[in-house]
């Protein structure tokens, strides 16, 4: 596909949108107005990442913040961490890694491959963070991280606004588990919406794997009101769960946590997923995007 582009370097003037094909759809780099260097990138109209280059540690996304709580407590402040993102999309969480912990290393695993080359173009990269991209299958790509190196795996990966079904079952957790250090945290971004099947399908094949789980979600997508984002994380160890509890609450959009007993009983019988079985999360309505 050729390329379309508009001028971003227009002397004085106020940053313009990119738009530019990539291989998942039309990707476009939009400038935030009130943020000098900040942008928000989108593929085929659906929000994907948010990137202020002058403070990599703003996160701007309501689930981004609630993925960010995590990396926050994942380890002492300020201690590096080995890091594995599912998902590259704008590197926004690799950046945040990188700014709140420094000398940690990271790798990405992003399957759009001309996505990573617009993203390295126009949002460089700190030279002196410590992050590896791969542009390959989140699953292959997870299959190549060293058995216990992680501190933490973060699964955000959409495929047309959906995660791609060999991402959501048992088998596909027994490789995080196998990539992640004893007391390593796994925290995936999942979509869904009334009646929340997938969701609580996701929470089942999370506890077929791990010990200890949370989920952090808008209380109005919790209740099957509407379609929206909820961050699951889980370890073999004891989780944060009052600090998260106190973190996602004080957010300019609270957010709830699920655990213990209250998350058992909002996963309502469902069952562990498995290759055999697995689907693809469902598609957003139109009316998210507007």
């Amino acid at each position: 596909m050729g390329k379309s582009r508009n001028s971003r370097r227009g002397g004085a003037g106020a940053a313009e949108a990119v738009v530019e094909p990539v291989d998942g759809g039309l990707a476009e780099l939009i400038p935030d107005r009130e943020r000098a260097r900040a942008w928000t990138l989108l593929i085929d109209g659906a929000p994907q990442s948010y990137v202020d280059l002058d403070d990599p540690a703003y996160l701007s996304f309501e689930y981004q913040r609630r993925l960010g709580h995590v990396i926050d407590l994942a380890a002492p402040a300020g201690k590096p961490i080995h890091a594995v993102h599912l998902g590259g999309g704008a590197l926004t969480l690799a950046r945040y890694v990188a700014a709140t912990r420094p000398r940690s290393t990271q790798q990405v695993v992003e399957f759009d491959a001309a996505l990573v080359q617009l993203v390295r173009r126009e949002l460089p990269l700190d030279p002196n963070a410590r992050i590896r991209v791969r542009s390959t299958d989140a699953r292959a790509g997870l299959t190549k991280v060293p058995d216990g190196w992680a501190d933490l795996v973060v699964a955000d990966v959409f495929s047309g606004a959906r995660t791609p079904a060999h991402l959501t079952s048992t088998e596909f957790l027994d490789e995080v588990r196998r990539a992640l250090k004893p007391g390593g945290i796994y925290a995936a971004n999942l979509a869904d919406g009334p009646p929340l099947a997938h969701l609580r399908g996701q929470i089942a094949t999370v506890a077929a794997r791990f010990a200890e789980r949370a989920l952090i979600a808008d209380p109005t997508v919790l209740r099957g009101k509407r379609f929206g984002n909820a961050v699951l994380v889980a370890s073999e160890h004891p989780l944060p769960v009052a600090e998260l509890t106190r973190r996602a609450a004080s957010d300019p959009h609270p957010g709830r946590l699920e655990h213990g007993r209250e998350l058992t009983d909002f996963t309502g019988g469902a069952v562990p997923v498995t290759d055999a079985a697995a689907v693809a999360s469902p598609a957003p309505p139109p009316s998210v995007f507007r």
